[in-house]
């Protein structure tokens, strides 16, 4: 679901209907302390016993599924949204001022503001675990093949698929697909270092970039193309640490070779303020000529260890 359910409501003419208020309150869920203090309890015990065993190489993985158990419990309430205002839609269209109807209206609005309510409490759970697997693994949580939505939190910390911000047509699914601000462009491949030392220097100058552009772009919204291997994936914790939204361009696959110039089209259609470029590889390089073809201005990093190519080649007068 990518829009509140009044909203949706919204669209729809409930004339002779009275829309009462949601059947449960946020007094009816867990409260935000009492999450934070049990998840950081079960979490902080559990991975300290997979320490100096066979299973610790796996405690990344079992920290994804663990998130990933809320993530689908919200989705699951999101679809029971979507199915329950379906039922209003054909209710109204149908209304012959019935009681029988009233009363199946009211119902199936109650049933959506339930569901609706269930999956903000387990975004937030979500969103509480997902923390702490940064913390735990220093990577941002993401799923698989879905946005990460934060529907109770205005998306401050949201993921959002790229396919799913596209396909959002009307202006209200926009908005909660993904919020007002300025996109800038992150891009970079997978690269290997000679020494653990280059690859901290590396990871240092991503997170320098960004904080940079981040001074001059408060309200920033990141996109990058989800890499979970390569510098995406340092992209993608700085944002989670900087409460910045992301907006994620999977590769599409069935596309073969024209997959990666078919993302750079996507991001670039959103016109972005600016492109930053680490090294990479002929894709990002084409990313790089047509943004300034377009006049987007490109804070390129492609020199060595994620530096500015012009200081390095600059030689002394």
């Amino acid at each position: 679901m990518q829009s509140t359910f009044a909203d949706q409501l919204a669209g729809l003419d409930l004339a002779g209907f009275t829309i009462g208020p949601p059947p449960v309150t946020s007094t009816d869920y867990p409260s935000t302390d009492a999450i934070t203090q049990t998840l950081v309890g079960v979490w902080s015990d559990l991975f300290a016993m997979f320490v100096d065993t066979a299973l610790e190489a796996d405690a990344e993985d079992i920290g994804w599924g663990l998130v990933n158990l809320f993530h689908r419990a919200a989705q699951r309430k999101s679809s029971a949204v979507d199915r329950a205002t379906d039922e209003v839609r054909a209710l109204v269209a149908t209304n012959d001022g019935s009681e029988v109807l009233t009363h199946d209206l009211e119902t199936q609005i109650e049933r959506a503001q339930c569901a609706e309510a269930s999956m903000v409490a387990l975004e937030e759970i979500r969103e509480v675990a997902a923390g702490l697997f940064l913390n735990e693994f220093g990577s941002s949580w993401k799923p698989v093949s879905s946005s990460r939505f934060n529907h109770g939190a205005m998306l401050t910390s949201a993921v959002v698929q790229g396919r799913d911000f596209l396909r959002a047509r009307s202006a209200s699914k926009r908005k909660a697909a993904m919020p007002e601000g300025t996109p800038v462009v992150f891009a970079g491949g997978r690269n290997r270092f000679q020494t653990d030392e280059d690859a901290k220097t590396f990871a240092s100058n991503v997170w320098a970039t960004l904080d940079k552009v981040y001074g001059r772009v408060p309200d920033m919204v990141l996109i990058h193309g989800g890499d979970t291997k390569g510098v995406d994936r340092l992209a993608a914790s700085w944002a989670e640490r900087r409460g910045v939204v992301q907006l994620t361009f999977a590769l599409d696959m069935r596309l073969g070779a024209r997959a990666g110039f078919k993302r750079n089209e996507q991001m670039l259609s959103l016109d972005p303020r600016y492109i930053i470029a680490f090294p990479g590889n002929g894709v990002l390089e084409r990313l790089v000529i047509d943004a300034k073809a377009r006049r987007i201005t490109v804070v390129d990093r492609r020199g060595p260890i994620g530096t500015c190519p012009k200081a390095v080649n600059q030689t002394p007068s």
